[in-house]
């Protein structure tokens, strides 16, 4: 690691943001070392920054101008007089040339050599060493820029293909194929996104598993020839190749098969590049129904679901991380190891992202207007209420990790902590998180990689019209704030009658409220609820009993928009009570809007082009993806607002189909 020759470090500088830097820094400070931050433009007081002794500003918003600027860190490691440098995870942390600059500066880098990363981080070449090492690969394809050549060569692989980025990770680049039809389109989507995530357009194709397992396991090395494996995590949770729920052990691997596929885990980490791997990494495998496994990627540094790992063996991964790194030896017995982990009980890891359900689950930017972590598991996240959640970044909020003494223990544990979770002011995946804990196939232990997209229509998000009611009533009885409360309509007698109209998405609803006091009959059509008792707790708690059933709700507002949350059931809206109908009313069907913050980073038409239902007209790249925006119908492009490079709003209007 490092330059060869172990240099001692106090000082640490942490090239990342978020909950990446609040994990670091807190080892690093329990061990002593002095923590240096950076932040962009768009991350200036943000809450991750508190964790630091010292603060940099990168400038920029976008991270090809902070973070991922090799540059401008290195100056403000030099600046700050860090002696260290820890990459986190995602943005340069797999990055061999940074790696190399840091040590080319004299400095300490925390994570293997840049030869080991070069040679795990291309995948063509990674393929290629594991058919030397011993470990299974499944038939592919070598790395090119060439499509046409790819595509001649998909020919012999058969169906289905997974089309990968060659210098990928983190699911970019990635497509599935399933018929030779789609795979010219995969194969422009897929380098289009690897050239603008990695700087490097090369593919490679691979014969994809039909339903399998994503299980990986963590490894650990020293500067001494130790490698060892800490036991398995199961991520086959995820959608768009994006994990959402993690396990530990997976609930599919035994003892036997954990031993075999620890074993070739260590074998991958041997061949890791001449000098040998030194550091924390993560070796990634298919698993099919029948125990065999296939090698799919190494990933050259920490995970974010490294914690699940840490609660089933007691070891501080990150702490390791910087021994290792001063050339302390492992004193580790891989035996013991094995052993505390298949009798430590059960973790599981979640994922919170801000993303919309009703929108296909995109990721959303916006203001969180309040944050209450939950109590009883582990909570990494760097958030606080009021804190703006910027488009420029990627949508996970935080993490929350739930260790129990069996897997049931531990799904029970983690279920409460999301409904005890209040994460108000932008849509989540919070509800989901928990329908999927809640679902038999992810009870038995049975859930694969396509699992969520199997069950897509079964996880739609419920509407809670209960709480919708007492969310009408709450916006008519105090619409202007909770000073309402104390004047004399909170205290009258008689009876009162209040229109509210409140729109969520697409839909508008229009409540009828007749009561007095505390005492409400509150109307929806032909719906009708008695809500009793109705009463603020505090500014952001009210309460009622509706029809007899008790209901506290954590409540948010903010000008005509809300929020409301009890337990799993949350609701969202806009109070147009006193605004013209005009202005909600339905857009034309032919106006194409911004589904969220983002910058156009492809414009696939001109004015006046002839277009037909569903033909992509722009892509725009937001929170590390790419969303293409399709003609609604058929018809001429009449407007086109946008430009590529531009930056646009949510609900930005970008173009208009004429029928």
């Amino acid at each position: 690691m490092g330059s060869g020759r172990f240099q001692p470090f106090d000082s640490v500088l942490i090239a990342n943001r978020g909950e990446i830097v609040a994990r670091v820094a807190r080892t690093a400070r329990q061990l002593g070392l002095r923590c240096v931050g950076v932040h962009s433009d768009a991350d200036r007081g943000a809450p991750h920054l508190q964790a630091c002794d010292q603060v940099v500003s990168l400038g920029g918003e976008r991270p090809a101008d902070s973070y991922l600027d090799i540059a401008k860190l290195l100056h403000a490691a030099g600046q700050s007089g860090a002696q260290a440098v820890h990459p986190g995870y995602g943005f340069l942390s797999e990055n061999a040339d940074f790696a190399q600059a840091v040590i080319d500066a004299g400095l300490v880098w925390i994570g293997p050599a840049p030869s080991a990363m070069r040679a795990m981080g291309d995948k063509a070449n990674a393929r290629e060493r594991m058919q030397r090492a011993g470990v299974p690969v499944l038939p592919g394809t070598s790395a090119s820029l060439d499509l046409k050549a790819l595509h001649s060569q998909a020919k012999g692989l058969g169906w289905p293909i997974m089309v990968k980025a060659a210098a990928g990770g983190g699911g970019r680049g990635m497509r599935l194929v399933t018929e030779p039809d789609e795979l010219p389109a995969a194969l422009a989507s897929a380098q289009a996104e690897a050239q603008a995530a990695f700087g490097d357009g090369r593919l490679l194709l691979e014969r994809a598993l039909i339903e399998p397992r994503h299980v990986e396991v963590q490894i650990l090395a020293d500067a001494h020839g130790h490698v060892l494996h800490l036991g398995e995590r199961d991520c086959s949770v995820q959608r768009r190749h994006q994990k959402l729920i993690e396990e530990a052990p997976s609930p599919r691997v035994d003892a036997a098969l954990r031993r075999r596929m620890g074993g070739a885990a260590i074998r991958v980490a041997q061949s890791a590049g001449q000098a040998g791997y030194c550091g924390a990494g993560t070796v990634e495998f298919l698993l099919n129904a029948q125990g065999e496994f296939w090698f799919m990627e190494m990933n050259t540094r920490l995970q974010v679901e490294h914690p699940v790992t840490e609660c089933l063996t007691g070891l501080d991964l990150v702490a390791w991380q910087f021994r290792v790194a001063r050339g302390e030896p492992l004193s580790l017995d891989q035996d013991e190891l094995l052993a505390r982990f298949e009798s430590s009980g059960h973790a599981l890891e979640v994922r919170l992202c801000a993303e919309d359900p009703a929108q296909s689950h995109l990721p959303q930017a916006g203001r969180l207007q309040r944050w209450q972590a939950p109590e009883g598991v582990r909570v990494d996240a760097a958030l606080h209420s009021g804190q703006t959640i910027s488009p420029f970044y990627d949508s996970m909020l935080g993490k929350l990790i739930a260790h129990g003494t069996d897997r049931d223990d531990a799904r029970q544990r983690m279920m409460r902590a999301l409904s005890q979770t209040v994460c108000l002011g932008l849509p989540t995946n919070r509800v989901l998180l928990a329908q999927v804990l809640a679902h038999p196939v992810f009870e038995a232990g049975a859930a694969h990689t396509g699992f969520l997209a199997d069950e897509a229509q079964a996880l739609q998000p419920v509407p809670d019209v209960r709480l919708q009611a007492l969310a009408a009533l709450t916006l008519a009885v105090a619409p202007h704030g909770w000073q309402t409360a104390q004047e004399p309509l909170w205290h009258a007698s008689h009876r009162l009658e209040r229109q509210v109209v409140i729109q969520s998405g697409e839909a508008r609803q229009s409540w009828h409220l007749v009561g007095h006091a505390q005492d409400w009959q509150v109307s929806l059509g032909e719906q009708t609820w008695h809500l009793s008792n109705w009463q603020v707790l505090d500014a952001q708690v009210v309460s009622a009993c509706i029809d007899g059933q008790p209901v506290v709700a954590q409540w948010v507002r903010a000008g005509d928009a809300f929020w409301m949350q009890s337990g799993l059931s949350q609701c969202e809206g806009e109070d147009v009570s006193l605004q013209p109908s005009s202005r909600h009313a339905a857009v034309a069907d032919g106006t194409v809007s911004a589904p969220l913050h983002g910058r156009v980073v492809r414009v696939e038409v001109a004015l006046g082009d002839q277009v037909q239902a569903g033909d992509v007209l722009l892509v725009l790249e937001a929170m590390k993806m790419e969303h293409r925006l399709c003609a609604p119908r058929a018809g001429q492009v009449t407007q086109l607002t946008v430009g590529v490079g531009q930056q646009v709003a949510a609900r930005h209007i970008v173009a208009h189909i004429q029928a």
